[in-house]
């Protein structure tokens, strides 16, 4: 290193600072985009070119004082060659779980797409963010495109929208939203003076609600959850019933919560008859539609959302159902008055100059609680553009064809038990073994079938033949909850599902 800053110095025009030579860039280009060529062949054939063998592991299972050795997670002073860096490239991609596999049903996510990924290596190669058209004027334009589509997928004339990360900021978003709305003082003067909010939403309703109403000084006392039906889904009357009892107590009622498509169940409220309720008191309705929003792109199955035009906000995300890759997701809003600006710019003037050379209302950062912002919508338009409408039908309809099809197989097999008919892609189901099928229906035997699904799972991870999702809810003991999303699945997958939860589970 000496020799070499010896002959910088000797170079003509050399310019030495503290210490420091500032001639010539500091990073070898070439050995960079070197690196960058031999780590994209790696990410093609060991991610993309495996996405549909089934014969490759879900999971290369590791505990985590083990895989803390594999890596080599140290950082040190000196850095490493490239060989090594390649190699833990490797490492990451091998031990990571692949959630492109065809037999991955655990989240609400799963599987490629081509277009979707390419999307993501052009943004993370530009490394745009998203705030001013000077910065970022392609981006800003393609998500006003795709807002607008959505909104016309809602039903509703006219809108506003903005992505951000997750459907759980979204929800807070909306309550934030809803709340400026109900009391625009509270943007400069606070929660100070205020009447005690209070909120609703469904027992079965997403764990961000509980989180936004802490985040946002609400409290979570003051989010009141409705009963639901034996399916899940909210109970109009029983809405009536909290917006009375919460105006007799003295509160204030200013945001009604309904979900469409449940996380657990994937249910769906009914929307038409809670906007009534909505309407009636004079309540925001939020309808986190995260889940079950891509619905809306199939005139088969649209009609789960029957009446959601009625909604003022709608959080929506297209990574689920629809493969956009996460992160990709939509807060949509009914008023296009500036709402959105009027309850969160701040009006930064050295971002946001108002005499700049072109029309500033593309600069919309300041709709947005980030500064710095991804270019989500990027995806979900190059995938869009690329499959088209009936292209993203096609996936809709073919997953819930999919769960459909696994559910007769369940009520075919022995052993294996529903809790409830789907209505989307949430299939629930027991496996109770051979050991149990001539028990008494009684505490022992639930307390029993509890322990099941947890022991299937770790054998199926430590195998890596797949992975399930499982959980306890609402008094009923542990249930798989298996997920269909990936147009990669197929029937063969969901006979494999079953054979091998029966094979996991021969000895129980």
């Amino acid at each position: 290193v000496g020799v070499c800053k010896q002959e910088m110095l000797q170079k003509k025009n050399a310019v030495l600072v503290d210490g420091v030579i500032l001639n010539g860039p500091i990073m070898d280009s070439k050995a960079g985009e070197k690196f960058v060529e031999e780590a994209c062949k790696i990410i093609m054939e060991e991610v993309v070119q495996k996405a549909d063998d089934v014969t490759e592991k879900v999971c290369e299972w590791q505990a985590p004082e083990k895989l803390k050795q594999i890596l080599d997670l140290e950082m040190r002073d000196t850095g490493e060659c490239h060989q090594k860096i390649l190699q833990l490239c490797r490492d990451v991609i091998k031990y990571s779980v692949k959630t492109n596999h065809p037999r991955f049903f655990n989240q609400l996510y799963a599987g490629i797409d081509y277009y979707s990924l390419v999307a993501r290596f052009i943004t993370e190669a530009l490394n745009p963010s998203v705030y001013t058209y000077e910065v970022s004027p392609v981006f800003l334009l393609v998500e006003e495109a795709v807002i607008k589509k959505m909104i016309e997928f809602i039903g509703w004339e006219e809108g506003d929208g903005i992505f951000n990360p997750g459907g759980s900021i979204s929800n807070m978003y909306a309550m934030n939203l809803a709340r400026y709305k109900f009391c625009p003082e509270i943007k400069e003067k606070g929660l100070s003076g205020l009447p005690r909010l209070v909120l609703f939403a469904s027992e079965e309703c997403h764990y961000s609600m509980k989180k936004a109403a802490s985040f946002l000084g609400i409290g979570t006392e003051n989010v009141y959850f409705i009963k639901t039906d034996e399916r899940g889904k909210m109970i109009p009357e029983e809405l009536e019933k909290q917006v009375q009892r919460a105006r007799k107590e003295g509160s204030a009622p200013f945001l009604v919560c309904a979900t469409a498509g449940t996380t657990v169940l994937g249910a769906f409220d009914p929307l038409d008859k809670i906007a009534d309720i909505c309407e009636k008191h004079g309540l925001w309705l939020h309808v986190d539609a995260s889940w079950g929003g891509s619905a809306l792109i199939s005139r088969k199955h649209r009609r789960l959302l029957h009446g959601i035009h009625r909604a003022d906000s709608v959080a929506w995300n297209p990574h689920k159902m629809l493969l956009a890759g996460i992160q990709c997701c939509a807060l949509l809003v009914k008023d296009n008055s500036g709402l959105l600006k009027k309850c969160y710019s701040a009006e930064a003037a050295y971002l946001f100059q108002q005499d700049k050379f072109y029309d500033v209302s593309y600069d919309t950062g300041d709709k947005s609680i980030q500064c710095s912002r991804r270019p989500d919508a990027f995806k979900f338009w190059l995938m869009w553009k690329a499959l088209g409408t009936t292209g993203l039908e096609e996936r809709v309809n073919r997953a819930l064809a999919l769960a459909r099809y696994l559910v007769e197989e369940i009520k075919k097999r022995e052993g294996f038990q529903l809790l409830l008919e789907p209505e989307y892609a949430n299939v629930c189901f027991w496996y109770i073994p051979p050991s149990l099928r001539k028990m008494e229906d009684g505490p022992e035997f639930w307390q029993k079938l509890h322990q099941v699904a947890p022991v299937i799972k770790e054998r199926m991870m430590k195998k890596g033949s797949m992975m399930l999702g499982y959980q306890p809810h609402r008094g009923k003991v542990n249930f798989f909850r298996q997920v269909v999303i990936s147009p990669q699945v197929s029937r063969e997958d969901m006979d494999f599902l079953l054979d091998e939860i029966e094979l996991l589970a021969k000895d129980l």
